[in-house]
């Protein structure tokens, strides 16, 4: 029932800055500097992706340039203090890399971005291969959708399903990504049902409401409460 969700092939940076292994640290801060980007991927032959070289990975040779760290702090940063010396992508980068393949939806990226706390993630095929990137804000793109792309979908995928006439008459109003459904409805129970499929919408931003039970039309007093037919044939 509910709308095709947006997948990292609708966002993606398909233009993408790559190193091999045997880049040099100045190469690789170069690129990232005439770029403006906080990382790259790392590939090798065809362009398979082996790792991930970013700024993080880079940054201990600058922290421990002049410094001479204690026996905890070399315990507890082993990994750390080794990129401080590294001098190639290969001796730098994170790996294997962590990946996501173009028909991963937005909310799925979304929580592998957020779970390895970074900010990009390479986009590679079914053996590997580079095919794009996509970013923290790439993923934002689809709250750019304006209020009445999001009002026709809410209205198509959810309310028509849910809340069809004449049972029903819903009221779809968005405002700034925030949809409103207003009105009244035979059935309260699918409510949160509603509120759950709408916040599936893309670009969605809050979901409120107004809706109130429709009652059935009470029928005529002199009518048994049985006796329907005669009443439709009055």
């Amino acid at each position: 029932m509910h709308g095709t969700p947006h997948i990292v092939s609708d966002v993606m940076t398909h233009t993408v800055a790559a190193v091999g292994r045997r880049a040099t640290f100045k190469e690789i801060v170069q690129l990232m500097h005439d770029g403006k980007i906080s990382a790259l991927p790392v590939i090798e032959g065809e362009g398979r992706v082996v790792g991930v070289v970013s700024e993080a990975d880079l940054l201990p040779k600058e922290e421990f340039r002049d410094s001479d760290p204690d026996r905890y702090t070399q315990l507890r940063r082993l990994s750390d203090l080794a990129k401080a010396g590294a001098v190639t992508a290969e001796e730098l980068m994170s790996s294997p890399a962590l990946t996501v393949r173009p028909d991963t939806t937005l909310a799925q990226a979304a929580r592998t971005m957020a779970r390895a706390r970074v900010k990009r993630l390479p986009v590679v095929d079914a053996v590997g291969l580079l095919e794009g990137i996509v970013s923290r804000a790439d993923l934002l793109k689809v709250f750019l959708r304006t209020d009445e792309e999001i009002a026709e979908e809410a209205r198509r995928e959810v309310v028509s399903y849910l809340f069809p006439t004449p049972n029903s008459n819903v009221r779809v109003d968005v405002r700034d990504g925030v949809v409103k459904l207003v009105g009244q409805v035979r059935d309260t129970s699918l409510i949160p049902v509603a509120a759950r499929l709408v916040r599936a919408v893309e670009g969605v931003v809050d979901v409120d409401f107004d809706l109130t039970r429709h009652s059935e039309p009470a029928l005529p007093k002199d009518v048994p409460a049985g006796d329907t037919d005669r009443a439709d044939s009055a």
